[in-house]
């Protein structure tokens, strides 16, 4: 195995936890139904310590699913409309000169809503780039600078933004640097009919199901800290390089990668896939991840950190496809 710095995470500590995390998926399953995959990606993103980037159409629950996260984990959760007139003052928080009974006067700062340990941000796109810059640099930092002092944001400190796929007019797409702050971008789709069919039965009947809490904040630092105590195996660590660097076209050996690809993912993608595989295999209960892992998480892990050229668009080439082809080489 590959050596650590910290001792291995033993196996009583991985059970216990996966026993409570299946309860946490259980208790999100009951009130967002036919979203699986991305109830177990939003999670393992929170188990990385990281950001998440939901796309979907309007309707598909990614409000919802925050806020049930923000419950069952026993987590401070907060949401932020985007719009085009929000500035970074509406997120951060300001400065205001009060004035005391005795004719004194100071500034007390006010937070905004980035003091919170579950951060929605909906529609993160219809901002203006210093609103989105200011949130980014606090989701990469974990502080903010008002007024040339600083403030700690709360621990755990996670960002789960949304996107819109289809409606962008008026919109200000976040520049590639930004997109590379997020985890991992997960898609939301359409759920299946008989998950369709449950959740319009209990959503429009007298009692709806309500998420409970399950863990808590400390619960879920202390989950943090155990993903990065499960060694990884040599082989798992060459498969992560492999695919990162097969996936960029200075260096592939993938002729449709260096026919397609404008630009590849870079280090930090190997260093999500490395934390996303292990917290994975704690969500399963397994004592380290597999290759599996890796071609489960690669296509949420890297269809952000990579783009393709306008010649391989014209030919109708999709990242879906160069990303199956980057999954064959493992």
């Amino acid at each position: 195995m590959t050596p650590h710095p910290s001792s291995a995470a033993p196996q009583d500590e991985i059970s216990s936890l996966e026993s409570r995390l299946g309860e946490a998926r259980a208790a999100i399953g009951r009130v967002i139904f036919g979203q699986d995959q991305v109830i177990d990606q939003s999670l393992i993103t929170l188990l990385a310590g990281g950001h998440a980037l939901l796309i979907g159409l309007p309707g598909l629950a990614k409000t919802r699913l925050v806020h049930t996260l923000g419950i069952v984990l026993g987590l401070d959760d907060k949401r932020v409309q985007f719009t085009p007139d929000l500035m970074p003052a509406d997120i951060l928080g300001s400065e205001v000169l009060e004035e005391s009974a005795g004719g004194g006067r100071a500034f007390r700062f006010i937070k905004g809503p980035v003091f919170c340990q579950l951060l929605m941000a909906d529609e993160i796109n219809r901002a203006g780039p210093r609103t989105q810059s200011a949130l980014l640099q606090a989701m990469q930092e974990h502080h903010v600078s008002v007024a040339g002092s600083r403030q700690d944001l709360p621990r755990p400190f996670h960002v789960l933004a949304t996107q819109n796929p289809l409606e962008q007019e008026g919109t200000y797409p976040l520049p590639e640097a930004q997109l590379d702050r997020f985890l991992m971008q997960i898609d939301v789709g359409y759920p299946d009919f008989d998950a369709e069919r449950r959740m319009l039965i209990d959503t429009t009947g007298a009692l709806a199901a309500e998420p409970v809490r399950v863990m808590g904040a400390d619960d879920l630092l202390a989950a943090q800290a155990l993903v990065r105590r499960i060694p990884v195996g040599d082989a798992v660590v060459d498969a992560i390089l492999t695919l990162v660097r097969q996936g960029r076209p200075e260096s592939t050996s993938l002729d449709l990668v260096r026919r397609a690809v404008a630009w590849g993912p870079g280090p930090r993608a190997a260093q999500a896939l490395m934390l996303a595989t292990r917290a994975r295999a704690l969500l399963q209960g397994r004592l380290s991840p597999s290759v599996d892992d890796i071609r489960a998480l690669a296509a949420p892990v890297l269809r952000h950190r990579m783009a393709l050229g306008f010649a391989a668009r014209a030919d109708g080439i999709t990242l879906a496809q160069v990303i199956e082809a980057l999954e064959g080489t493992l």
